[in-house]
């Protein structure tokens, strides 16, 4: 069994997603109820459905230090590090601990893929073409690389695909690291960016609905696909005592399946477990929790089996109505949504369901409300059985 962990700081975060650009447009939506799904118009030939886009990215212009690191998924990261004063927060961070002793830890699921896509569709007599002749954006780690060279981060930088966990485990990394003195920082998140490959591929294994998704409705269909960029700077809780903090961790890896879930929720039931151990806590503290809740038939069907360990007065609901399930980007999203819930005591809603699961109907939030959140758990569980719980809780206002 895995040992209690030392809570560290959230120090600060940032999300951006089809809801708007930063924290406020993201609180400012959830408190409403107000999704920001919208028929397709992404590729050159739309499939019918509903994603999750986020404005403003096309106009994005790199400084010119940085613009041989052009593509859709860098562009999206730079917007997302401009949010909510957080390359302040970093300078701060790098100014306190040393650029080398901050780590960066990100995830991804499609990374700049997007322009690897427009150099195929372009071949110039078999190569790429000359303006996307740069290395350096057609390789998974190229998101990682470029917010290393933008904020000045010099420590140990990472890049996790493990498909819709990605930016879920990123959090359990940066705690090892920073527990085992390798780093005393870290910038931890997710970007991942709208491309062909994400919507053909899903469509292509039949998970895409073409109505906005409906996580755990009895008539859900399938997924809306969408794209964010979210960070969080974690710090020993001495640098910031009142900020959140992050509790506990729990990953595994059940491969029980390229695409379906264990039919029991093992490795999700190991990956819960492990995290509130660390945390310190039972299921009967959890306030809120931020379900997978993806609207495929069968990551609904599992991950209700998992309701049931929570206290009647637990809410729970899945924020993919609002934005979209942003893949490699949803955990640290969702980690943003959870930190939210507890800093602005909301409940976000279970948009999109209007016949709920009767698995699942007991705890689902189905309108917004206000109560007080101290715990918030969010899952995170992607392909080939790659489990991540995060457990959240307030921060000592002494």
């Amino acid at each position: 069994m895995p040992e209690r962990i030392e809570p560290l700081a959230i120090a600060a975060c940032s999300a951006t997603s089809a809801l708007g650009h930063g924290l406020a447009a993201q609180l400012e939506a959830l408190r409403r109820g107000r999704g920001g799904l919208r028929p397709n118009d992404f590729s050159p030939a739309p499939l019918e459905c509903r994603i999750g886009r986020v404005a403003g990215v096309e106009d994005v212009a790199l400084p010119a230090p940085l613009a041989h690191w052009d593509c859709r998924n860098n562009r999206l990261a730079w917007l997302g590090l401009q949010q909510d004063e957080l390359m302040d927060a970093i300078a701060g961070a790098i100014e306190r601990q040393g650029a080398t002793r901050v780590a960066l830890i990100l995830g991804t699921s499609t990374a700049s893929i997007g322009a690897t896509e427009d150099a195929y569709r372009r071949l110039d007599h078999g190569r790429f073409p000359e303006d996307l002749r740069r290395p350096e954006i057609h390789t998974p780690h190229s998101l990682a690389a470029f917010v290393a060279n933008a904020t000045g981060i010099a420590g140990p930088a990472l890049t996790i695909s493990t498909a819709c966990s990605s930016s879920a485990k990123v959090f359990a990394s940066a705690e090892r690291l920073i527990r085992l003195g390798l780093a005393d920082a870290a910038l931890v998140g997710g970007v991942d960016t709208l491309c062909d490959s994400v919507l053909f591929g899903f469509h292509s294994l039949e998970l895409v609905s073409k109505h906005a998704c409906r996580p755990f409705d009895a008539q859900r269909d399938g997924i809306s696909i969408g794209e964010a960029a979210a960070f969080a700077l974690l710090e020993p809780v001495q640098v910031a005592p009142n900020a959140p903090r992050l509790l506990g961790h729990g990953e595994s890896s059940d491969a029980h399946h390229m695409s379906t879930p264990h039919p029991e929720g093992r490795g999700a039931r190991a990956a819960l477990d492990d995290a509130l151990v660390r945390a310190g806590i039972g299921a009967d503290a959890v306030d809120y929790i931020n379900l997978h809740g993806t609207a495929t038939l069968k990551n609904d069907e599992v991950e209700a089996k998992l309701l049931p360990r929570f206290a009647p007065r637990t809410r729970a609901s899945s924020t993919k109505g609002f934005t979209g399930h942003t893949l490699g980007a949803a955990g640290a999203l969702e980690a943003v949504f959870a930190l939210l819930a507890i800093e602005h005591g909301i409940v976000p809603p279970n948009l999109g369901c209007s016949e709920p699961m009767p698995a699942a109907a007991p705890w689902l939030a189905l309108r917004p409300s206000s109560q007080r959140v101290d715990v918030a758990l969010s899952n995170s569980f992607g392909f080939g059985g790659n489990n991540a719980c995060l457990v959240f809780g307030r921060g000592d206002p002494a």
